[in-house]
């Protein structure tokens, strides 16, 4: 799914986009672009009957039309520009979610009020995802509802022999051993008498190093009538987390309040209600006392560096902890 965000895109440059989430934004008059098309063939010397050789000029300068191309510059940007809900061509805003589908204005605010009388965050309709018929044998295939009837078509599940449909089936039922075990272990932490939760936010701050390195910190937060913060690294701090292409964020729980006896808990971290991130919930216990208030930093369970890239680059990374008191 995407989130919306706000973005000024010209008509040169590139839509950026990142992975999930409903980002949003201006991108500009599609009308106006479309109107720039006349100026840009004329630039570029392409008319609609072909454009005129002249013998005079060096090759490396002629433009070249394939013989026989019968799609025109207005056509494909067209196909580019229109709203991806209507088709049709927006004639005043036109919005992209950080997937880069367009959607119209006025396309664009009938989502926000579907969403407003649901109750539920805005997705954009080119990137709610569908699975393939053959997921219960093991096929992964995820994409959108268009792209489904040619994967199914072409998907090698059904033609897999007994033996290795049996090792797929083996794998999935190990996964859901893993995860009917993490789910008891929650549920087995929700029976506890003390248990508190709050949404927290990360903000990025930089150390005072000659060589700054990027860290975040939320503000002190009150659970379970005890002061906490938390603080999350990149890539366990590393000198050029910028030069890895695989990256990680880390976190640590600190007691900011003096305790009389140790405060034994289990903790853990989920997606906050607005956000999209993938999270894989862990459980964590750490005994905290006035000579051991902090953990150690441990891994923020998100699927890959895809997910960490795109809580990199939000402003703010918003999450949900929840604080289990162990009784003794």
């Amino acid at each position: 799914m995407s989130s919306l965000e706000e973005r000024d895109v010209g008509v040169a440059a590139a839509p950026g986009s990142s992975s999930a989430g409903l980002g949003v934004g201006a991108v500009g008059a599609a009308v106006e672009a479309v109107a720039g098309v006349a100026a840009m063939q004329e630039e570029v010397g392409i008319r609609r009957d072909g454009p005129e050789p002249d013998q005079d000029e060096p090759p490396k300068k002629r433009v070249k039309v394939p013989e026989g191309e019968s799609g025109k510059l207005e056509e494909r940007l067209y196909s580019v520009l229109c709203c991806t809900v209507c088709l049709d061509l927006p004639k005043a805003s036109v919005y992209q979610c950080t997937n880069g589908h367009l959607m119209c204005a006025g396309c664009f605010i009938h989502l926000l009020a579907d969403s407003r009388l649901k109750e539920e965050q805005a997705t954009c309709p080119n990137c709610r995802v569908t699975q393939c018929k053959y997921k219960r044998i093991g096929c992964p295939w995820q994409g959108p509802f268009h792209e489904l009837p040619a994967h199914e078509s072409e998907c090698s599940h059904p033609t897999k022999t007994g033996t290795e449909l049996m090792g797929i089936l083996g794998e999935m039922d190990q996964n859901h051993r893993r995860d009917m075990q993490l789910y008891n272990s929650i549920f087995s932490l929700l029976c506890y008498e003390k248990i508190g939760f709050t949404e927290v936010q990360f903000r990025p701050y930089r150390t005072d190093d000659f060589i700054t390195r990027l860290y975040y910190e939320t503000p002190r937060f009150t659970v379970l009538n005890q002061t906490w913060v938390l603080k999350a690294r990149v890539n366990d701090s590393e000198r050029n987390p910028n030069l890895s292409c695989k990256r990680t964020l880390s976190f640590q729980l600190i007691l900011k309040s003096k305790v009389n006896s140790a405060l034994e808990c289990s903790f853990l971290l989920l997606k906050g209600p607005y956000d999209d991130v993938r999270i894989k919930p862990v459980i964590h216990h750490h005994s905290f006392s006035n000579d051991a208030n902090e953990t150690d930093y441990v891994p923020l369970p998100i699927s890959d560096s895809v997910e960490c890239n795109k809580l990199l680059a939000a402003k703010n990374i918003n999450l949900r902890l929840f604080i289990f008191q162990v009784q003794k």
